[in-house]
């Protein structure tokens, strides 16, 4: 009986440290921005978590923007035109292939 209680004891405890899966938007996310030798170069976040605020890795600490964002992935994307996804000036895509021109500028994006 101690075995089994034992053995018990430590399945639970596998599972309890096991991480929760934090849920994803499946698929890929791409925009344009321009590097600094002023080429446009394309960027691309893949499975991007939900429900958290992504600033444009590329850009980030630069004075500009990306611009004509492709939304890949099975999940709505909101794009921002501040780094923290709080500005009134936003757009949402829809998933599996919404996309904006080159004038819907970006800094963050949310997906939902």
């Amino acid at each position: 009986m101690r075995r089994v209680f034992l053995a018990m004891t430590g399945v639970v405890a596998l599972f309890l440290t096991i991480p929760a899966t934090a849920s994803a938007a499946e698929g890929e996310f791409t925009y344009r921005y321009y590097d600094e030798h002023e080429e446009i170069k394309v960027g691309v976040l893949v499975d991007p978590p939900s429900g958290e605020c992504i600033e444009i890795p590329e850009i980030a600490d630069w004075d500009v923007d990306a611009f004509r964002p492709r939304n890949d992935t099975d999940s709505t994307a909101v794009v921002f035109m501040d780094d923290d996804c709080s500005s009134e000036a936003y757009f949402s895509l829809r998933p599996n292939g919404g996309r904006g021109s080159d004038r819907l500028l970006l800094r963050s994006v949310i997906f939902s």
